[in-house]
């Protein structure tokens, strides 16, 4: 099956629940793209449930509800599929991936040249470079 959307690969940490409240885990998000977010939990979901999603570096926290779209055994862990329910989550999405690209560069930045940044510096440098680069999402429909 060809992909409908483009996926942006992220490795920030995430919280996913049931509709029953519980905690699917330590989970780290995988990818983001707008049709919906694919994570990697301690807990298998039933594809089809309805979960919640939450990711707290973000400030306000991205929080927003999806349904299973898949969940494919790996090992010791799963991984989860969750689409979006509703268009505005997708663009929202857009955002935290964006903040998760520029948290990526800051960490790079210190590894490599030992430069620390602020949130606020490492957006600037990361939109001056990166920014043009990032996909229209109309185009990714």
């Amino acid at each position: 099956m060809r992909r409908v959307y483009i996926r942006h690969p992220s490795d920030m940490p995430i919280e996913l629940r049931s509709e029953d409240g519980e905690l699917a885990g330590e989970q780290r998000l995988k990818d983001i793209s707008l049709g919906g977010i694919a994570c990697r939990a301690e807990r298998a979901q039933p594809v089809g449930s309805v979960v919640s999603l939450s990711i707290s570096f973000t400030d306000p926290p991205f929080r927003m509800r999806g349904r299973v779209a898949w969940c494919i055994r790996r090992g010791e862990q799963f991984d989860i599929g969750v689409q979006f329910l509703a268009q505005d989550d997708a663009f929202a999405a857009r955002m935290v991936e964006q903040i998760c690209h520029i948290e990526q560069y800051r960490n790079e930045v210190l590894r490599r040249e030992g430069r620390v940044l602020d949130s606020e510096e490492a957006a600037n440098e990361w939109i001056k470079r990166f920014a043009p680069d990032f996909p229209d999402p109309q185009a990714m429909h």
